[in-house]
């Protein structure tokens, strides 16, 4: 017999997509952490509180990137909380120690993400708290996976393979915050910061082009800038980054400290600024010619 998480696991509907009246950039925006619709039953499962549950999600991202669209690009957002599932993720990387059953041999079982417990269902918190009160089962994973990570990644890939049939190529951006003090530098006694990381699986997902553009012009704004340190970029940027064959992903990761309270998880006044530079920087990325670079 189901039981109540099973016929309510999926959130309707999962995605939503911010799009211009008519698309007129090769260039596609997703925010994969920003949602925040909690079905009731995972809350009533977890032993943790519905406020660090929210550690884990990308707040505002999606609101941040949204001028993008205004631009000429669609946004892509996942409605569904990342504490709930990762769709930057394979779409079975699970840690066995957290279910019932026995787990299907075509399971990743020993990913580093699954190490850490941020498998594709997570078992902690980005604080690093544990989810769940009791051991889940696997039909409760392929209900999530079937209902929200699956539509989340036909939506992305008919998203790109528009763009690229469209206009010769893609520019995926990848949208994501991490929480402050996340860089080396932070974490140690100077007090140098890291405002924004930017990964390209360290040059396999796109165009040298597109990390120097996105480098220079966040840094001509005065934002300390990193490069896949400590993000490199996760499956979405490893999957959809495909230089040879006209696909580039770029990750950007951006300081919740910048834009919002980390506790209280208000707005800060800033998020409207840097809503601003984010369209700047996707403005400059889209004035990069694809076709000229994307078999360089």
């Amino acid at each position: 017999m189901e039981g109540p998480l099973e016929r309510r696991a999926a959130i309707e509907p999962p995605i939503e997509l911010v799009a211009p009246a008519e698309q007129t950039l090769p260039m596609v925006l997703a925010s994969p952490h920003s949602g925040a619709e909690y079905p009731a039953e995972f809350l009533a499962s977890s032993r943790l509180d519905p406020l660090t549950l929210r550690r884990s999600e990308d707040s505002y991202v999606d609101e941040i990137f949204a001028a993008a669209a205004e631009l000429g690009a669609p946004l892509l957002r996942a409605r569904f909380p990342r504490a709930y599932l990762d769709p930057n993720r394979e779409p079975f990387e699970l840690d066995p120690g957290m279910f019932e059953d026995e787990l299907p041999a075509f399971v990743n079982t020993r990913s580093p993400r699954v190490r850490v417990g941020l498998g594709t269902i997570a078992r902690v918190v980005a604080t690093g708290e544990d989810i769940y009160a009791r051991k889940l089962r696997f039909a409760e994973a392929m209900l999530r996976i079937e209902g929200l990570y699956r539509p989340y990644h036909r939506a992305l890939r008919q998203l790109v393979t528009a763009t690229r049939d469209r206009f010769g190529s893609y520019l995926l951006i990848d949208c994501h915050s991490m929480p402050s003090g996340m860089a080396p530098s932070e974490r140690g006694m100077r007090r140098a910061r890291t405002d924004i990381v930017l990964g390209d699986c360290h040059g396999a997902a796109c165009h040298p082009l597109i990390m120097e553009t996105a480098h220079r012009t966040l840094s001509a704004k005065g934002y300390a800038v990193a490069r896949n340190t400590p993000y490199a970029g996760g499956f979405t940027t490893a999957h959809y980054g495909k230089p040879a064959a006209g696909g580039h992903c770029l990750q950007i990761e951006i300081s919740r400290a910048l834009y919002m309270d980390e506790r209280s998880f208000g707005r800060k006044p800033y998020l409207a600024q840097l809503a601003g530079d984010m369209r700047d920087v996707a403005a400059a990325l889209a004035a990069i010619d694809l076709s000229l670079i994307a078999a360089a």
